[in-house]
Parts: structure tokens; sequence; C-alpha cells
């Protein structure tokens, strides 16, 4: 059985290597697979790493914030993305550069650090602080779990939704 911290570092390890690679970089394609792979990702995430999220009090409250948290930092991402139709192809696009790659860079090791630290240096203090306020180990995981997987579905909606307000290209002279 794997820990909830390696599951947390898979998630994190996963998130920052797709987006990476999807994202960085000039003229990248906006096609159906680059909005649905995130989509996928998300299908496989929740049943592999989430056994029982929270349903009522403090741990759903705190998987709750994750999601909001995921909802700020993926209209955050999106914003650090330029979306424009390609003089090539005439087809949408996206740009993003060394911000938007420090932006994700950041937020994940953030929350591997975090993941790290709950396990390793302030393990007292957390545990201490899950008792007081009745929230389990795996609402705190699974509020991770739902931030990295909502920040990447809100981050991909905003792609989606700006390259659809794109205007067409004008049609060219015969």
């Amino acid at each position: 059985m794997v820990s909830q911290l390696t599951e947390a570092m898979i998630v994190n390890g996963v998130v920052l290597a797709t987006v990476l690679a999807s994202d960085v970089g000039p003229a990248r394609k906006i096609g159906r697979m680059r909005l649905l792979r995130p989509v996928i990702a998300a299908a496989v995430i929740i049943p592999i790493f989430m056994d029982h999220p929270a349903t009522h009090g403090n741990g759903l409250a705190l998987e709750i914030a994750g999601i909001a948290a995921g909802v700020l930092g993926g209209l955050g991402a999106a914003a650090l993305m330029r979306v424009y139709r390609s003089p090539a192809t005439g087809k949408p696009v996206s740009r993003a550069g060394w911000p938007y790659a420090i932006f994700w860079t950041v937020i994940i090791g953030a929350r591997a650090a975090f993941s790290y630290g709950a396990a390793h240096w302030f393990t007292g203090s957390i545990v201490a602080w899950a008792i007081a306020n009745q929230v389990s180990e795996a609402a705190i995981t699974d509020g991770l779990i739902f931030m990295a997987i909502v920040m990447v579905i809100v981050r991909t909606a905003g792609l989606a939704a700006r390259a659809s307000r794109l205007p067409r290209p004008a049609l060219a002279a015969s």
C-alpha cells in the first residue's frame, strides 16, 4: 500500500509534468485532446487516490477549501497564458512562458513542501490541529488532490473559453 505522502507526491509530479509539457512554449495547439487530457487525468486520479471524501463537518470544509484554492489557482494560471489564432493555420493556439512555468512550479512546490512537512517537520502540530478540528488525514490529502485537479480543469476551461471567443479568421481573397 502506498502512503498518503507518496500519493500526494505522485499527483504533484503528474500535474506539474502534464501542465508544463502541454502548455509551455509558443503556438501550443488547442485541440480536443489537449482539452480532454485533464478531464481524463482527473477521472483516473480520483478513483485511485481517493477512497472516501468527507461528506460533512470540517473535513468537508477543508475539501471545499481545496476546491476553492484550485479555482483561484486555475484562474491565475489561465491569466498567464496568451490565447490567439496561429498566423500559419488560423486555428487557436496558446503561448505560456517562464512566468507560467514558475507559477506552476511554486504552487506545486508549496503543496509538496506542505505534504512533506506534514509527514516530517510539523507532524505533531498538524495532528493536534486535525484532532482539535475533527479533520482526518484523508480529508487533508483529498483537499490537496481536489486543489490540483480543479486547478488544472479550471485552467483548461479558461483555455477553451478564450479559444472559443477568438474572432474568426478573415477569409482569404480569391
